[in-house]
């Protein structure tokens, strides 16, 4: 199933895409727990997808990938290098990345495949991690590659308001082992690999991250990201594509 979060007027409500991802069937309330139709559906030409949660919290993964790890100048780590993005920094489908050029002159598209966990869990075994997890959406975890250096460590680097595209939907049905995972810059291959090359897999992850904090329905974990990581500029569109998932697509407009 394809949970959706959509803007039709003033409103944003929840969805489920269907028909060849033609139409999304209003969906009453909050999907955790069930999802109750209330019957209204629309052409998804109709409406305007939003980020497919807001979360309370991103946790991102960092060195996931030991081509990615080696690309920025070390060697796979032993345990996952776990940081946290803010919420403010996500935004959805099509909605711009804020280059911030007072402050950076180096931006950086990272796709990865985003966990949405789907009840309160902390201390959650590998074996049961499938019963904490909600769906699988597509991410970009953007970055100022020099500020990162700079600082010594990836707060600000990766905290930027629209930092965290999301998107365009949730699959919950997504087997994440190995899915195939893109990033294209301009039409451009940039980023290819499958999650079976993660050196911590989904489950290892969930209970590595809940062993140190409680987790809330609606968290996105961030798994990592690939080689192939490389500056943006304005004007650029970057599309993160993942195998069952779809294509989350942004272009980045001057934040000054």
């Amino acid at each position: 199933m394809r949970i959706a979060r959509f803007s039709k007027g003033d409103g944003v409500a929840f969805g489920v895409v269907e028909e060849g991802e033609q139409v999304i069937a209003h969906v009453a309330g909050h999907p955790f727990g069930g999802v109750e139709f209330t019957g209204e559906r629309y052409p998804l030409a109709e409406v305007r997808l939003v980020a497919p949660m807001l979360p309370s919290k991103i946790i991102a993964i960092g060195k996931n990938y030991a081509d990615h790890a080696r690309e920025m100048g070390g060697e796979p780590p032993a345990e996952p290098v776990v940081f946290l993005k803010p919420s403010t920094s996500v935004v959805g489908p099509g909605e711009p990345v804020a280059y911030p050029e007072k402050l950076s002159q180096r931006v950086d598209y990272e796709g990865e495949l985003a966990v949405v966990i789907g009840r309160l869990c902390r201390d959650v075994p590998a074996e049961r991690a499938h019963d904490v997890i909600f769906g699988y959406t597509c991410a970009n975890d953007v970055t100022a590659r020099d500020l990162q250096s700079r600082d010594g460590q990836w707060s600000r680097a990766k905290g930027f308001d629209t930092f965290c595209p999301l998107g365009p939907w949730i699959e919950t049905s997504l087997d994440p082992a190995d899915v195939a995972l893109t990033t294209t810059l301009n039409g451009e291959l940039r980023q290819s690999a499958r999650t079976s090359q993660l050196l911590h897999d989904v489950p290892a992850l969930i209970a590595y991250v809940s062993a140190v904090m409680t987790l809330l329905p609606g968290d996105v974990v961030l798994t990592g990201t690939p080689a192939g990581v490389g500056p943006m500029s304005v004007g650029d569109e970057v599309s993160v594509g993942i195998e069952g998932i779809g294509t989350l697509t942004n272009r980045v407009i001057s934040r000054d």
